[in-house]
């Protein structure tokens, strides 16, 4: 109520404030424009009439005869309400209605009698020192002299005294009806207003179902009608996003993964259902995080993605005890970041028995797999001087032991490195040392095949950058000289076609880029992506042919991972390929 009180009294005082202005704005108009007017027009027939009361005058003085000059005077003045004068030519007062002439002064030089002694008709308007009233004056020339009347104004100032009382009761009166039309509508319009305004209320505190419902007539209905509108739009659009929020908050409860969202401050703003269950202690929203997940490298991965605006992944082994967690965490638009957190426990139970699995069988076919190629060679050399289909089943029989052979090799070298089983023992190496390892191992090779095997010196994509001068890298000599050998290998295999074969090193961003570079045939783009997959051929019929084993790219690819670094492949068909890995800097 006061606050409807206090509207009531502003509008009210405004609208008195906007009357009154434009009151006494009329009543100066009318007083200016219509009171000046009125006078001046008042005044013109004053002065019309005088002046020809006063030719009047003038033709009795000139013909009158029968009369003194102080009777036609008297008669004069009688006749138009005014004072009479006659003067000769050197302005000596002959005869006046109210004074005796032999007491007056000469009156040659007031204005009105000098206009006249000149042969014109003069006008004059001052005020009589005497008696203190304007008065106006009019003379007219005369055989010897001239003749005046005197008219008071003061008539005229009573009239205007007149007017400006009825002015001024005038504005009072249409003071007291703006008054009551003021007060009117005031409780009028700031009954509607403090409607306007209790529905805005509403509206902010969620009642969007509140309307004005006020007829447009005016400016507020057409303010009351745009509230409507918008508080429908509003409405429509919260009902919009509700429903969206419970689709996705659906769609994240139905998750096996848990999600909780993170404020830039700290504070859990919201968490699926499998986040909820997955802590002890449930997810407490606006609490800190901290107070529902301690692991250190979650905090850490939601932290950075809050601060550098980048996804951060990590893992966490002590939010729930014998568990590990894969965590993905991206900022949020506003600040913050939300976190998914996936069960990596029995994928990797499942990886580990993969791979024990697979190094067990590998280990166990070891000597099967070596009696067999043994024998098999023995046989070759007790029938070296037969020849027929039984050498030719011996023949098959060495060469498949060898290349299973090879193969449990190789499985048995990518178990070990995937479950971290080898250890590389890292040192400082020189980049130009790796490539002239790796060039020597392969030279007579490489000759035998009519490839040209050689070490780019100098990178001139890079400004000339010497090989010599590159930072030594943190590497295990005979790991990396097996990427070498696998890189190299298939070069030969697959690209001996282009006649040479590059090795060679360059600056990164991140380290130091090698590189094993063939003019071959190249291969295509939709492959690209799946070379270091395990048992992966592009050309399944060529590489059997050729004794591959479909894990020398997938080996190369762990290797450089336990080092910390990368390994990807360009290439374009009909213009060879090049492979580059990456090792850090010591």
């Amino acid at each position: 109520m006061p606050q409807e009180d206090a509207l009531k009294n502003r509008i009210f005082f405004k609208l008195l404030a906007v009357f009154l202005i434009v009151i006494a704005a009329t009543a100066a108009i009318l007083d200016v424009m219509l009171g000046g007017a009125w006078e001046s027009s008042l005044r013109t027939e004053i002065e019309r009439n005088l002046t020809q009361k006063t030719l009047l005058f003038a033709h009795r003085v000139e013909t009158d005869r029968a009369h003194s000059l102080t009777e036609i005077a008297a008669q004069e003045a009688l006749a138009a309400g005014a004072r009479a004068t006659i003067i000769d030519a050197s302005g000596k007062v002959l005869a006046d209605s109210e004074s005796n002439p032999a007491t007056m002064e000469s009156y040659a030089a007031r204005p009105e009698f000098a206009a006249a002694l000149a042969g014109k008709t003069g006008e004059n308007e001052r005020r009589n020192a005497t008696l203190g009233v304007p008065f106006l004056y009019v003379a007219v020339p005369v055989s010897g002299g001239a003749v005046r009347l005197a008219y008071p104004l003061s008539d005229v100032e009573v009239v205007q005294a007149q007017m400006r009382r009825r002015l001024i009761w005038g504005s009072t009166i249409a003071f007291l009806i703006a008054l009551l039309i003021a007060a009117t509508a005031s409780v009028f319009t700031s009954r509607r207003l403090e409607h306007i305004v209790d529905v805005a209320v509403r509206i902010e505190q969620g009642d969007l179902r509140a309307r004005v419902e006020d007829k447009p007539l005016d400016e507020i209905g057409r303010v009351a009608a745009a509230i409507d509108k918008t508080a429908g739009q509003v409405e429509r659009s919260f009902a919009a996003v509700r429903s969206s929020q419970r689709q996705l908050e659906t769609l994240l409860n139905s998750m096996q993964d848990a999600v909780i969202a993170v404020s830039s401050d700290g504070l859990v703003q919201w968490a699926n259902q499998p986040m909820d269950r997955l802590v002890p202690q449930h997810t407490r929203l606006n609490a800190p995080v901290v107070e529902t997940i301690r692991d250190p490298d979650f905090l850490a991965a939601v932290k950075a993605a809050t601060t550098t605006k980048q996804v951060k992944t990590t893992r966490a082994t002590s939010i729930v005890p014998g568990r590990a967690y894969d965590v993905t965490a991206a900022p949020l638009p506003d600040g913050g970041a939300v976190a998914v957190l996936r069960d990596l426990t029995e994928t990797e139970r499942v990886e580990k028995t993969r791979r024990d699995f697979i190094a067990n069988v590998s280990h166990e076919l070891r000597t099967p797999l070596t009696s067999i190629q043994g024998y098999s060679e023995t046989l070759l050399d007790l029938s070296s001087e037969n020849s027929g289909p039984n050498r030719e089943f011996l023949e098959i029989i060495r060469k498949n032991a060898a290349r299973m052979s090879r193969l449990t090799e190789d499985l048995l070298t990518l178990a070990r490195v995937e479950s971290g089983e080898t250890r590389f023992d890292t040192e400082s190496v020189p980049p130009i040392e790796l490539l002239h390892d790796a060039e020597e191992s392969f030279r007579e090779i490489a000759r035998s095949q009519e490839v040209d095997l050689q070490i780019v010196e100098t990178n001139l994509d890079h400004g000339s950058v010497s090989v010599d001068s590159l930072p030594s890298v943190r590497a295990d000599r005979e790991a990396i000289h097996q990427v070498f050998s696998n890189l190299i290998d298939n070069a030969m295999k697959y690209g001996r076609s282009g006649g040479r074969i590059l090795l060679g090193a360059r600056p990164a961003r991140r380290g130091v880029e090698f590189y094993v570079q063939d003019f071959g045939a190249g291969i295509a783009s939709e492959h690209l992506p799946r070379l270091f997959e395990r048992f992966y051929r592009v050309d399944k019929a060529r590489s059997r042919e050729s004794g591959g084993t479909g894990l020398g790219l997938a080996i190369a690819k762990h290797i450089m991972l336990a080092h910390g670094g990368s390994i990807r492949a360009e290439s374009e068909l009909g213009h060879g390929s090049i492979f580059l890995f990456t090792l850090p800097t010591a």
